[in-house]
C-alpha cells in the first residue's frame, strides 16, 4: 500500500484548524507583508520550536503565529494554500474550523477573516472541485458571555458557516460551560461539533453528546476508557474526528504504536483520519494515513473504511 494508492482514496477532512495550516514560509511572508517582526530568525529556527509537551505549549505558539494574519488577503492566502494541499492529497471535501475570537481579540474585524476564508473556500469549490463549509468555533478557555457575543457577531454572516464547534484548552473547561450557547446556535439552525476526550476525560464526551447535542465528536480517543461510552458511540454511529499525528505530538499517546484508532475502528466506531494543525504536527491527511500504515500496520481494507467513514461523516453540503 504505497502513498499513491492512499492519495487516490477519496477523503474528507473534518478536523482542521485553519490557523494550524499556517506553514512557516507563509508565516514569514505574511509577517513581511504586514511589517511584523517575528521572534524567530528564520524558518528553520521556527520549526525547531515545534516541540510540545502538552496542548497548552502548542496553543501558546499557535496563537503567536496567528498574529501575522491581519488582512482579508492574508486569510484568503492561508485558506487557499491549505486547499491546494488538499487537492494534492486526494482530499475532496473539507470542513475546517474558524476561531473568530483568536482574531477579534487582536482587533481584527469579524468580517475581515470570514470574508477572506469564505472567498478561498468558494474558489476551492469552483477551481479545485473541493466541496465543504466552515465551522465557527468558540474558544473554551474564554467565557460563556464571550461565546455569546461571538455568535451574535457571526449572525450577519450566517450563510458563510453551517455549524458551531468548541476547541482550545480542554482541561478545566467542560462542554457544560457552553450548554446555553450551543442551544442558541442550534435554535438558529446550526449543526454542532465539539472537541472532547483529547486531554479531557470521557465525561466531557458524554457532556458534548447530552448537553451540547453535537453531531460529531472531535478527537474522542479517551472514550476507550469508558465501555458504556464506546457502546453508545458504536450503536449511534457518532463520528470521531481523530488526529493521529497530533495525538503523538501533544503526548496523548507515547508513540504511534500505542494509538488506539484502529482498535476503535475494529470495535465498530465511525472513526476518521484528520490532521488537526498540520503545519505544527508534521503532516496533512495523507501523512496521517502513512503514519497509521507504518506505525500500526493499517491494512488496505482498514484504510478504505477510514476514508469512507470520513465521507459518510460529512455535515456540510
Amino acid at each position: 500500500m504505497n502513498e499513491a494508492w492512499l492519495k487516490a482514496l477519496p477523503k474528507a477532512e473534518l478536523h482542521l484548524h485553519l490557523e494550524g495550516a499556517l506553514e512557516p514560509e507563509l508565516m514569514f511572508a505574511l509577517a513581511r507583508r504586514n511589517g511584523i517582526e517575528l521572534p524567530w530568525s528564520d524558518v528553520d529556527v521556527l520549526r525547531q520550536a515545534y516541540s510540545f509537551n502538552n496542548l497548552q505549549q502548542f496553543l501558546d505558539l499557535y496563537y503567536q503565529g496567528a498574529n501575522v494574519l491581519r488582512t482579508e488577503q492574508d486569510f484568503y492566502d492561508l485558506t487557499w494554500a491549505y486547499l491546494q494541499k488538499c487537492q494534492a492529497q486526494g482530499v475532496v471535501h473539507v470542513e475546517p474550523f474558524y476561531d473568530p475570537q483568536t482574531h477579534t481579540e487582536r482587533g481584527i474585524p469579524f468580517e475581515v477573516a470570514i470574508n477572506g476564508i469564505s472567498g478561498a473556500m468558494r474558489d476551492g469549490r469552483e477551481q479545485l472541485g473541493i466541496t465543504g463549509g466552515l465551522i465557527l468555533s468558540f474558544l473554551r478557555h474564554l467565557s460563556e458571555d464571550d461565546a455569546f457575543r461571538t455568535l451574535e457577531q457571526a449572525m450577519p454572516f450566517r450563510d458563510q458557516f453551517f455549524a458551531v464547534g468548541l476547541d482550545s484548552a480542554e482541561q478545566g473547561h467542560p462542554p457544560s460551560k457552553f450548554e446555553r450557547v450551543f442551544a442558541k446556535a442550534r435554535a438558529e439552525g446550526f449543526l454542532a461539533v465539539a472537541h472532547a476526550g483529547e486531554e479531557g476525560p470521557p465525561e466531557y464526551i458524554w457532556q458534548a453528546l447530552d448537553l451540547l447535542k453535537v453531531n460529531r465528536i472531535d478527537h474522542g480517543v479517551r472514550a476507550a476508557e469508558d465501555p458504556k461510552l464506546l457502546d453508545r458511540l458504536a450503536d449511534e454511529q457518532i463520528p470521531l474526528t481523530v488526529c493521529p499525528l497530533s495525538n503523538i505530538k501533544l503526548r496523548v499517546f507515547q508513540d504511534m504504536t500505542h494509538h488506539n484508532i484502529l482498535d476503535l475502528l475494529e470495535q465498530g466506531l465511525k472513526v476518521t483520519v484528520n490532521s488537526d494543525d498540520p503545519s505544527y504536527f508534521d503532516g496533512y491527511v495523507l501523512e496521517n494515513f502513512v503514519a497509521l500504515r507504518d506505525g500500526l500496520g493499517m491494512t488496505e481494507e482498514q484504510a478504505r473504511r477510514l476514508a469512507q467513514n470520513s465521507m459518510d461523516a460529512r455535515l456540510a453540503p
